[in-house]
C-alpha cells in the first residue's frame, strides 16, 4: 500500500482498462483521492469519474479545466490501422492531455504506461529485423522503425520540461489482470478459448510457435504494475526514469500449458510445426459461446469483449525468449514480485466466480 502524499489527487487516464482499473483499485485502497478518466465510470467504490474524449483537445479542456490533479497516470491508447496513425493519434492524446493539465500548475508527476514493443517494434514490424539481446535493458537504443511509444515518450518529456513536473515510463510485458472489454487480455482470451474447446470436445491446442512454446518469457501482473507506478510516482529516486516492469519470475509455455489446461478442464496439446492461430480456430465460435452464455448465465454475451484472439496470437506467435531486465527498479528500491502462474490462475478463478467465464 502506497500512502498518498499530502493533498494528493490522482487522475487515472484509461480507468476502465486492464491496467487502469487495477491502478484505481489500489489508489482508492491506499487512501488517495482518485479520479478516473474514461468513457464510462469504473464502478469502483470511492473513485470519482470524469468523461472526456482523449482525441479532442476541446473535450479535454471542458472536462479537466478545474480538476487540478497532482499525479497523472496515463494508461490509455487507441489502436489505429497503421503505425503512422498510431503515432499521430496517440502522440496527440498525450500532448493535448498534458497541454491542458500542465499549465494548471498542480501536476507533480506523470507516469506513462508503454510496453515491450519499445524493443520488439510496433504491430506492423513486430519482432522483425535485428532485435536487442534479451533480457531487454531500459537503456537500449530506440529501434530504427516508427513506433508510437517513442512519440508518446517525447511528448511526455517536452511537457515535463515545459511545466516542471517529474515523470516515469513503465514498460510492461503482457499484462494479466481482471477487466472485461479490453483489447489485449490474454487471461480471459485463454479462458474463453478453453471453455469453447471443452464445449466442442476439442483439445486445448497451443496456438503459437514452437519458439514461443520452448522459450522463456515473462508477464506483468496488473496489481504489481499498479504498485510499480505508485512507487515511482512517490519515490524521488525514481523520478525521470524509464523502467521495465515484469513479475520477476519467468515461465515456459510448454511447462505452464498443461497446468493451465488442468485448471480449465481441457486436454492440453502442444504446437505443431505451423502455428494454429486463435483467429482461425475460433472464427466460427460465436454460436458455441452463445450456448455457454445461455447455459451458465454468463454476464457478457459479446465474445469479442472477452477474447482478443489477435493479440494473444501475437503474444504466443513469437520466436525465442522475450525477457525484460528490472535492474533499474531493484537498484532504486522496488522489491515487488509476483508468481506468474498463481496470478494467472487466480484471475481465471475470479472470471469464473463473476460468471464472465463458465465453470469447469
Amino acid at each position: 500500500m502506497r500512502t498518498p502524499p499530502q493533498h494528493a489527487h490522482a487522475l487515472v487516464v484509461g480507468a476502465t482498462g486492464i491496467a487502469g482499473s487495477a491502478l484505481v483499485e489500489q489508489l482508492v485502497t491506499s487512501g488517495w483521492r482518485t479520479t478516473g478518466l474514461s468513457r464510462r465510470a469504473s464502478g469502483i467504490p470511492g473513485a470519482e469519474h470524469v468523461a472526456a474524449d482523449l482525441t479532442s483537445r476541446t473535450s479535454l479542456e471542458a472536462a479537466l479545466g478545474e480538476l487540478r490533479p497532482t499525479h497523472v497516470f496515463i494508461t490509455a491508447w487507441s489502436r489505429q490501422d497503421t503505425e503512422a496513425e498510431n503515432i499521430r493519434v496517440n502522440g496527440a492524446m498525450v500532448r493535448d492531455l498534458l497541454a491542458v493539465l500542465g499549465p494548471q500548475g498542480s501536476v507533480r508527476h506523470v507516469t506513462l504506461l508503454t510496453g515491450l514493443k519499445q524493443y520488439l517494434g510496433p504491430f506492423e514490424s513486430y519482432g522483425v529485423g535485428v532485435l536487442p539481446d534479451t533480457p531487454f535493458l531500459e537503456d537500449a537504443a530506440r529501434r530504427p522503425v516508427e513506433n508510437f511509444y517513442y512519440t508518446q515518450e517525447d511528448e511526455l518529456f517536452a511537457a515535463a520540461a515545459a511545466s516542471g513536473f517529474t515523470w516515469s515510463v513503465h514498460r510492461a510485458h503482457t499484462i494479466i489482470g481482471h477487466v472485461v472489454g479490453n483489447a489485449m487480455n490474454l487471461a480471459s482470451t485463454l479462458g474463453a478459448y478453453a471453455a469453447i474447446a471443452r464445449a466442442s470436445g476439442q483439445p486445448f491446442i497451443f496456438p503459437g510457435s514452437l519458439g514461443a512454446w520452448n522459450g522463456l518469457v515473462d508477464l506483468t501482473d496488473a496489481a504489481l504494475l499498479a504498485d510499480h507506478q505508485l512507487w515511482a510516482a512517490t519515490t524521488p529516486g525514481a523520478a525521470n526514469t524509464a523502467f521495465n516492469i515484469v513479475d520477476g519470475d519467468v515461465i515456459r509455455w510448454r511447462r505452464l500449458w498443461p497446468h493451465l489446461a488442468a485448471h480449465l478442464g481441457v486436454q492440453p496439446q502442444g504446437p505443431s510445426e505451423r502455428p494454429a492461430p486463435l483467429e482461425e480456430q475460433m472464427a466460427d465460435a460465436g454460436p458455441v459461446w452463445a450456448r455457454l452464455v445461455a447455459e451458465h448465465g454468463l454476464v457478457e454475451p459479446d465474445l469479442s469483449r472477452v477474447a482478443s484472439w489477435w493479440h494473444t496470437d501475437g503474444d504466443l506467435g513469437r520466436d525465442g525468449d522475450v525477457l525484460a531486465d528490472m535492474s533499474r527498479s531493484r537498484l532504486a528500491g522496488f522489491t515487488g514480485y509476483v508468481d506468474t502462474e498463481r496470478a494467472l490462475l487466480a484471475v481465471l478463478d475470479r472470471y469464473r466466480a463473476e460468471r464472465v467465464l463458465p465453470p469447469v
